[in-house]
This record gives C-alpha cells, structure tokens and sequence, in this order.
C-alpha cells in the first residue's frame, strides 16, 4: 500500500459503503418480513452527501433528517444493530421500536429526530441554533431534507429566521431529482435552488459531481464559516436509484433513465480514485468491503433475533414519568377540595 496521509478518501469511502450495504440490509430484512411496515425509504446512491456533510461536523453539533435519513444517522455515528432492530420493531432499538424507519433519533449523537413530514424536521434547527448562539456556543445544526421540501413553506419561514438572526445553521438538500414520483423537472420552473436560498442572505454551496474529497473539502469550509453564525445553504445532487420506497417499482420511470444514471455512483467512483492514486489496492478494499458486508450481516441479525416488547410497552415515553394515574387523580382530587 502506498497510503496518502492527507487524504480522507478512505475513510469517506468507507462510510458511504457502510451506508450503501445497511441499506441493502434493511431491504433483505423486509423480504424476509422481518420489517415494521413497509415504508421503508433506501438512500442507494444518495451516500455521498450524508458522508461528507457529517464528517465536517464535531461534538455539540445536532441534526434533523428527513423519512430517508438511515444513511445520514449512520454516518454520523448510529449504531447498526440498534438503528436494525428499530426498523423491524424491535425492543432493542433506539426507540424500542416505537419510531421505525421514519422516526429514530438519539439525543446523545445530536440527532433530534427524523420526522416523515417533508420539511417538518426543518425548524427544529433553528430553535437549536438559536440556543447555540445564546450560549456563545460554536456548533451548527444541520437539517436534511430532500428536493421535495425545496416546495415547503416551513422552509422559507426558517430561512428567513435564521439569516435575520444570523444563526449558525446549515440547510442541506439532498437533491435525488424524484419526490416521490414526480421528477424535479416537473414540480419547480428554476431548478437551481441555490438562487432561493441567496435571496435570503444565505452562503451557498452546490455539490453537482461525484468526487467525495472535493466535495468534503468544500462542504467542510462552508459548515465551518457557518459556526460564525453565518447561516448557509448545501446542495448535493445525486440519483435515487430505486423507488421512493421499498415496494415502489419507479413505473414513472423508464430503464434506459435508470441504467444510465445509476452509473452516477459515489461509490464505484471513490474506490476508482482509491486505486488511481495508490491509497489501497484491490486486496485492501476487498477486506474493507468484507467487514462492512459482515458488520451489517450482524446488525441484520441482531434485529431478526431481537425481542419484540410487551403490549404495555405502548403507554411508555408518552407521558412524563411523574405524571401516573394515581398522581393525577390525587391532583384532581386536591383541586376538588380546595374549591
């Protein structure tokens, strides 16, 4: 190996194949019907955006991810075994199954929550944001969402809130070019978002090529003048390269649109640079690959042999522990007697 030590190719590469075989998981755990519910949204070919984006983030930082978020989460340092076992249901996930794939969150990383609501994660980050400055804190909060929130109200509103106030958030699109089934030719007249986002004062940045390290060196420069509480716009475009969820067989679009553009491959493209400049050879990222596929194989496991929880388990975490029925009925009872 002839390792170039100022290079993060490897370590990008890898987190976007971690990405990549998790969510080739999560689809083999729903053929075996060993998912909770079939809305489950793969961010195939979307990885290089989550990978970089959250490498240029430190500790303190927080985020909102939109229904597609396991790769953003993944990235950031969720565990595999837990983010599974919440997908199927499971006890032993993060939320004890109770979120599912839309709805994971784990205060402890900085994520506030996914949320399946397009756009509804947004204005969460302004509020975090906002404290961050209060403190004199130098963290970002990051919101991930997809191109079809580029069409939410809640977006602007929290554009507009966060420039006016200069807090330090970043608003990330990940452009897939598809909300649901409706291409992105047909749903916006100007399809560079960019141009909205500097009507509202906001730095921007546009990742429209599939070089992982260039692309972290920019988004990292950007992120950072954000911690200067310089609010600021990214785009990464990538393609989605199957449904908008698992069962969804992308009829709206024809083969030939989908073979050409699943060459758009983050991947494939980053293990090609990897070779190119002498950073691993093909043995070294065979045994990457290797963990990786393993790793995720043990996830995907941990979430089949996984618990589910007992029916009570559905009263839990919706209420403050304080608040039992025996207290409120001794509160009512008070009130009553003090009357």
């Amino acid at each position: 190996m002839n390792s170039k030590s100022n290079t993060n190719l490897q370590e990008l590469y890898t987190t976007m194949k971690r990405i990549r075989v998790f969510e080739e998981r999560v689809a083999e755990l729903f053929v075996r019907g060993e998912t909770a519910g079939s809305m489950l949204h793969l961010s195939i070919g979307e990885e290089l955006g989550p990978a970089c984006v959250t490498k240029a983030m430190i500790d303190g930082d927080t985020f909102t991810t939109h229904h597609r978020g396991h790769g953003i989460f993944l990235a950031r340092g969720g565990d595999p075994d837990k983010m599974m076992a919440e997908i199927a249901g499971k006890k032993d996930g993060y939320c004890k199954g109770k979120g599912g794939s839309m709805h994971i969150a784990d205060m402890s990383l900085g994520h506030l929550g996914a949320n399946a609501i397009v756009g509804g994660g947004i204005p969460t980050v302004v509020g975090a944001a906002l404290s961050y400055k209060y403190l004199n804190k130098k963290n970002v909060s990051i919101a991930f969402f997809g191109d079809g929130a580029m069409q939410q109200g809640i977006l602007y509103e929290s554009m507009n809130m966060a420039a006016l106030w200069k807090l330090p958030v970043v608003f990330c699109c990940i452009n897939n070019q598809y909300g649901m089934g409706t291409k992105i030719d047909d749903a916006v007249a100007v399809k560079d978002f960019s141009l909205r986002a500097k009507s509202f004062g906001l730095e921007c940045l546009h990742v429209n090529h599939l070089d992982a390290e260039k692309a972290y060196t920019d988004i990292r420069e950007i992120v950072d003048n954000t911690r200067n509480n310089k609010p600021s716009f990214i785009e990464v475009e990538c393609y989605r390269f199957y449904g908008h969820a698992r069962k969804d067989k992308s009829p709206y679009r024809n083969e030939d649109e989908e073979i050409e553009n699943r060459k758009l491959d983050p991947i494939a493209f980053a293990k090609e640079n990897i070779l190119t400049q002498n950073i691993l050879n093909e043995e070294e990222i065979k045994s990457i690959e290797m963990t990786v596929d393993k790793e995720m194989d043990v996830s995907m496991n941990y979430a089949i042999n996984s618990p589910l929880n007992e029916e009570a388990e559905i009263f839990t975490d919706v209420y403050d522990k304080s608040y039992t029925i025996e207290s409120v009925d001794s509160r009512i009872n008070n009130i009553l007697k003090n009357k």
